[in-house]
């Protein structure tokens, strides 16, 4: 059976509350919803739905890799919006992140999100098998 691991990356904004930032089970990461938080304040990094957006999803890419993962591992998203008008922001910010084939991607409507923020993104990523005779990706 796989072990299950909460982990705690740095460079993006700590968890709130009682539950993990990221919990890892076999190769799947399960991400807590990312706020566009300077990391090293707390604090709400602009009130501008683009930089809202490149920065919840530099946290999620900062998680990620710290996992050992890339973007191109991210299967799934729901991203959380205060005002749905700003779904074209998102979209065209996560074009430089998601590059190549998207994750599938709900949107929800919300009332509103901690800090004031606009938008907050959760993911579910599947990292690759490290065969563990060579060490190699399968």
């Amino acid at each position: 059976m796989p072990e299950r691991v909460s982990i705690f990356v740095e460079s993006a904004p700590s968890a709130f509350g009682h539950f993990s930032q990221v919990v890892k089970y076999g190769n799947a990461l399960h991400i807590s919803g990312q706020l566009p938080l300077d990391p090293a304040t707390n604090r709400l990094v602009s009130d501008d739905p683009a930089e809202q957006a490149r920065s919840i999803l530099t946290h999620l890419t900062a998680i990620v890799q710290a996992c050992a993962g890339q973007l191109s591992n991210v299967m799934s998203t729901r991203l959380y919006l205060v005002d749905l008008r700003d779904h074209k922001a998102f979209d065209t910010v996560s074009k430089d992140f998601f590059f190549f084939i998207p994750p599938a991607r709900t949107v929800i409507p919300v009332a509103s999100l901690p800090f004031g923020a606009r938008m907050m993104i959760e993911a579910v990523a599947e990292l690759p098998i490290l065969e563990k005779k060579t060490g190699s990706l399968l």
